[in-house]
């Protein structure tokens, strides 16, 4: 995966890495570890910038977290919640879990909107509860690019310092990236049993 990234890098410049991270927050098809990595790689061996390469990647990543920010505007609170009470535990989301992330959003919303794009699985989830508990845009935007910023830059750079090591960033980089798409699956699936099981024992208690 690492090799085809940066080869569709190399060939495609700026644009492709704006695209890639474009798509992998709206769909994450490649996680951004290995994107960001392979971008920095890229910019050691001179096919594209490192400044640049971080410019457009925070970009995209705003880009797409705003498709996912927009639609939870538009739904808001009280069009999303009868859906989530009726079709929730499919998706490992209930009327708890909205309650809760309403409760953590108002109280540290710059705070979390920052920090979270630094978490797998997070990162782009937490866009849609900030939508629909109407986080004013402009800390929402600002406080994505912010910590976007932080984390692609950390990405890009180590893919840029371990030029020469090739093999050694493909080593640790393509695991970890199966590492976060294994975990986000796991922790699913957990999630899903424990949503099942809650609305039995609601059933069972009504």
């Amino acid at each position: 995966m690492f090799e085809w990234v940066a080869r569709q890098v190399a060939e495609t410049g700026l644009l492709g890495v704006f695209v890639l991270m474009v798509a992998e927050n709206i769909f994450p098809p490649i996680p951004s570890e290995i994107i960001m990595a392979a971008s920095g790689f890229a910019a050691a061996r001179g096919e594209i910038s490192l400044i640049g390469t971080i410019i457009v990647a925070v970009l995209g990543t705003v880009v797409g977290n705003a498709f996912w920010y927009e639609i939870g505007r538009w739904f808001g609170m009280g069009r999303i919640r009868p859906l989530v009470a009726r079709y929730g535990k499919w998706f490992a989301f209930e009327t708890e879990d909205m309650d809760r992330a309403e409760r953590t959003l108002k109280r540290w919303g710059p705070f979390a909107l920052c920090f979270g794009r630094m978490l797998p699985g997070i990162r782009t989830i937490i866009s849609i509860p900030a939508g629909m508990v109407l986080i004013p845009r402009g800390v929402f935007y600002f406080w994505t690019a912010i910590g976007s910023a932080i984390w692609l830059s950390f990405l890009a750079i180590a893919g840029y310092m371990l030029e020469e090591h090739y093999d050694r960033v493909q080593g640790w980089v393509e695991p970890l990236a199966w590492v976060v798409v294994g975990g986000s699956i796991a922790a699913y699936s957990l999630h899903l049993i424990y949503a099942f099981r809650r609305a039995r024992r609601r059933r069972d208690q009504a």
